[in-house]
C-alpha cells in the first residue's frame, strides 16, 4: 500500500517521499541495465574483434553498490524488508505494534552507524585524493560518495517514519503502527501482485 493511502499523520510527507525514493530507485535501476549493456558489449567486442573497453568490471560494482543504498529507502516504505513472521502473525496488536516499532528503531541505529562510517571512508578518500588501482584510476571518492548519498537518504527517510510510527504507537493506533512499518500480509501482496497483473493487461491491451 503506498504512504499515499495511508490514514495516518504525515501522509503528505510520506508520499513526498516516497515518490522521491521511487525515483532514485528507478536511476538506481536505469544504471544497473547501463552497466548490463556495457558488459554485454565487452564481452561481444572481446569475443569477435579482440578488442575490450576496459573496466566493466570496475565500474558495474561501483554501480550495484549505489543501485542498492539508493533503494533501500523505496524498500523501507513499500514494508519490503525480509522479517520473520512466524510467531508475529500470532501476536496481540499491541505487542505486534511495538515490535514493529522496535525493528524500525533497531534499523535506523544500524544505518545510522553505517551512514557515519561510510560517509568517513569517503571523506577520507577525498582528503588524500585516493583513485582505485585499475587502469581507469577512478577516484574513490566519486562512487563512495554516491553510496554515501543513498545511506543519508534512507537515514532522513527513517527518521521521518519514525515520527508518525511512534505518535500511532503510544496513542494506541495498532493498526496505524502496522500500515507504516508492519509485516505484510499475504492478502496484501496478493492484492498487489492483482493490481500489478491488472496495469500490465491494460497496458497489453492499449
Amino acid at each position: 500500500m503506498s504512504a499515499s493511502n495511508r490514514a495516518v499523520p504525515f501522509g503528505r510527507l510520506l508520499s513526498r517521499l516516497e515518490s522521491l525514493s521511487r525515483l532514485a530507485a528507478w536511476v538506481g535501476g536505469a544504471l544497473t541495465l547501463a552497466c548490463v549493456f556495457l558488459i554485454s558489449f565487452d564481452v561481444l567486442a572481446r569475443k569477435f574483434f579482440s578488442v575490450t573497453v576496459g573496466g566493466s568490471d570496475e565500474i558495474s560494482g561501483y554501480v550495484f553498490a549505489i543501485s542498492t543504498s539508493w533503494s533501500l529507502a523505496l524498500v523501507l516504505l513499500q514494508r519490503g524488508n525480509v522479517r520473520v513472521d512466524v510467531l508475529y502473525q500470532h501476536l496481540p496488536a499491541r505487542l505486534a505494534a511495538l515490535l514493529d516499532w522496535l525493528s524500525i528503531v533497531a534499523l535506523g541505529i544500524f544505518i545510522g552507524f553505517l551512514t557515519y562510517h561510510a560517509s568517513s571512508v569517503a571523506q577520507t578518500s577525498w582528503e588524500r585524493h585516493a583513485a582505485a588501482n585499475t587502469p581507469l584510476a577512478t577516484p574513490l571518492w566519486i562512487p563512495q560518495g554516491l553510496w554515501v548519498l543513498g545511506l543519508a537518504w534512507m537515514c532522513v527517510v527513517l527518521a521521518l517514519l519514525l515520527i508518525p510510527t511512534t505518535i500511532a504507537l503510544v496513542t494506541g493506533d495498532s493498526a496505524s503502527v502496522r500500515e507504516l512499518c508492519g509485516v505484510r500480509s499475504a492478502q496484501e501482496e496478493a492484492e498487489e501482485e492483482a493490481s500489478t497483473g491488472e496495469r500490465l493487461v491494460r497496458g497489453e491491451a492499449q
